[in-house]
């Protein structure tokens, strides 16, 4: 009994580890079932991922030449940078690496750490850029250290250069990486970017980014578990942005420039556009900026003297022509008169107002520089009689000199295709009482001010030039604007063509130019008065060029009350002019901050680009000009390239 009792014991124990055994055989079918039918595909993918990868090729931006279409003002050089592949990080947290890889290739380590961090809500597969521009020594490093660093390797990409000294800084723009605030809005997430992209942030190369950003190719390779090129599969080559032509003329900006820099602030504006189609020649504001800063802000001393710049208390990021405001002093009266006419507060037949001195309204005495009698438009504004203006602009009333910031588009932005221009300030109810709260009902003497540039009259400088160039051409309000063409890139006929494209309006609902009715006569009347300012002993006579008439007006702008206007509260200088007077070919404004008297400062200033205009265009030297020596054009640097290379690259 006990045998059978043992045997039955030892039959029941085997059943039970058999249905054990087949139980564990049907579960290991069925998830073999699952991983090889069911999910194989997908772990096929990932297996031939792990063994092939593919490496971007960045493609370089396209070319920003001057306008002779040759002069090479931005280009992309070939520089080497060490990237980080994430995907062969393996256990290793991605922290872990910032010391050593500081330490190891001289980078500052909190610009490493952030940038880790920004990366760290990325995709695996996203690649972070450790150094840029690296040394010979930091490539040698990276290919010594493989074993130890396998998610390292060395690529190729383009850098882009500008001209030194801060040549056309504000034209050009720079380049750098989208930040992570940019990848969340839809217009650069439906482009398709991703981290450690590089896109236009400044000037041309914002505005026409989508033009100047290329498409990036890439290298198909086979890699061993250490992330080793083993072989190469394909190579699809990257197609470069389009080059872009701009209108720069560049011996205009370099005396503009010149200009600038020399004045006894240094600090203001000046631009020159041709007033037949609105394509501005010239246009520098000081102080200006080392755009290629901007490719060293990876570094510790990049950062710093990006951060020196930035807390600059002269603004050099600033583009003064678009993105500063100013009273336009003086130069107000030109739209003034223009309007006055049209609106029948004074006629060419009847134009003679009271100088007076000045205006006393209710108890406020408002002087003129000077007295002059009982002058008629013309004379007004070769004198610059601001008493005529007060009586022009109370007779014109508040509703006139609305309607005549509305007919020259004083109310609106330029529409040139810079980024960030800003809006005037000009003369209304509601801007009093937005501004002055505690006395907001408008007076008469709230009329004088904004009859003659001060006070309600507060203008961007391009926004002045393209209202002179409207007078200079008879009534034609042209966008000004700085590209002059986009040429074709890629194969005409596959999806990636893009082909070539002339200069549109950003907005392209508003009309170019905007016609204004301005009668003959009428504009006649203000050009002769502007032709006196230089050529018949007025305000601007110390530029006169004798078989060149300069038709211009000066502009003396206060920036505080009389008695303070001193050191860097002293007057705003203003000069804005075209010539020939009677047949304009180019028009150009100067501002010059805190100088003084604009016949002093601003004019001479436009007379020396005057200057290099007229011997360019006509070949010998303008009449009382001293000979200068030709000014070398600036070169554009191209960094050397390193002598080796990273085999994993």
């Amino acid at each position: 009994m006990k045998f059978e009792d043992s045997s039955q014991n030892l039959r029941g124990r085997l059943w039970i580890v058999q249905s054990f055994v087949v139980v564990l055989l049907a579960l290991l079918g069925i998830r073999l079932y699952y991983l090889q039918l069911i999910r194989g595909q997908y772990y096929a993918e990932i297996a031939q991922n792990q063994r092939i990868r593919l490496l971007p090729i960045p493609a370089p931006r396209g070319n920003i030449f001057a306008n002779d279409g040759k002069t090479a003002l931005a280009n992309s050089s070939p520089i080497y940078n060490v990237i980080l592949s994430r995907e062969d990080l393996r256990d290793r947290k991605l922290m872990s690496l910032v010391q050593p890889l500081a330490e190891a290739l001289q980078v500052d380590a909190d610009i490493l750490r952030d940038r880790f961090e920004q990366i760290g809500s990325q995709p695996a597969f996203e690649s972070i850029l450790v150094k840029q521009d690296v040394t010979p020594a930091d490539i040698a490093w990276v290919e010594s250290h493989e074993l130890e660093f396998p998610e390292l390797r060395v690529e190729q990409q383009p850098q882009r250069r500008y001209p030194a000294n801060g040549m056309l800084a504000h034209v050009l723009g720079y380049v750098g990486e989208i930040s992570p605030e940019q990848l969340k809005q839809p217009s650069y997430k439906d482009k398709g970017l991703r981290p450690g992209d590089v896109i236009g942030l400044s000037g041309l190369e914002q505005t026409y980014d989508d033009y100047l950003r290329g498409k990036e190719g890439y290298r198909k390779v086979i890699v061993d578990s250490r992330g080793r090129i083993q072989d190469e599969i394909e190579t699809v080559a990257p197609q470069a942005g389009q080059d872009l032509v701009t209108t720069i003329d560049l011996d205009l900006q370099i005396a503009a420039e010149e200009q600038l820099r020399n004045s006894v602030t240094g600090r203001g504006v000046l631009v020159a556009l041709d007033p037949n189609n609105g394509e501005v020649l010239a246009l520098a504001s000081a102080p200006t900026f080392d755009p290629n800063l901007f490719s060293r802000i990876g570094t510790k001393e990049g950062r710093a003297q990006y951060v020196a710049v930035l807390n600059d208390p002269e603004k050099p990021l600033i583009n003064r022509a678009v993105q500063s405001r100013y009273p336009p002093g003086s130069t107000w009266k030109i739209p003034m008169a223009i309007s006055g006419l049209e609106q029948g507060a004074i006629t060419l037949d009847n134009s003679t107002l009271v100088c007076g001195g000045g205006i006393l309204v209710g108890n406020k005495f408002t002087r003129c520089m000077g007295n002059h009698g009982t002058p008629d438009i013309k004379a007004a504004i070769t004198h610059s009689c601001d008493g005529y203006f007060y009586r022009l602009g109370l007779k014109m009333g508040l509703d006139g000199i609305m309607a005549m910031v509305d007919e020259f588009d004083l109310n609106k932005r330029t529409g040139i295709d810079l980024p960030n221009e800003v809006l005037d300030l000009t003369p209304s109810r509601e801007l009093k009482k937005r501004t002055q709260p505690e006395n907001s009902e408008w007076k008469d003497i709230d009329t004088v001010y904004a009859s003659f540039g001060q006070v309600y009259d507060i203008i961007t400088p391009i926004a002045l030039i393209r209202t002179i160039a409207g007078v200079a051409n008879g009534g034609k309000l042209y966008v000004p604007h700085l590209l002059k063409e986009l040429h074709p890139a890629g194969v005409a006929g596959t999806p990636d063509y893009k082909p070539y494209r002339a200069f549109q309006p950003l907005d392209s609902t508003r009309p170019n130019p905007k016609v204004l009715s301005i009668p003959a006569d009428i504009n006649l009347r203000v050009v002769e008065g502007m032709w006196g300012v230089v050529n018949n002993f007025g305000t601007g006579q110390g530029i006169r060029m004798a078989g060149f008439d300069i038709a211009g007006k000066t502009g003396t702008a206060q920036v505080v009350g009389l008695g303070k206007d001193v050191g860097k509260n002293k007057d705003h200088s203003w000069f804005v002019s075209y010539a020939p007077a009677y047949k304009p070919e180019i028009a150009m404004v100067a501002l010059i901050e805190n100088s003084g008297f604009g016949g002093l400062h601003a004019a001479p200033a436009v007379r020396q680009v005057y200057d290099v205009y007229y011997r360019k265009t006509r070949h010998e030297e303008p009449p009382g000009a001293v000979p200068v020596a030709k000014t070398p054009k600036p070169e554009i640097k191209t960094p050397k390239k390193p002598e080796t290379i990273a085999k994993n690259q």
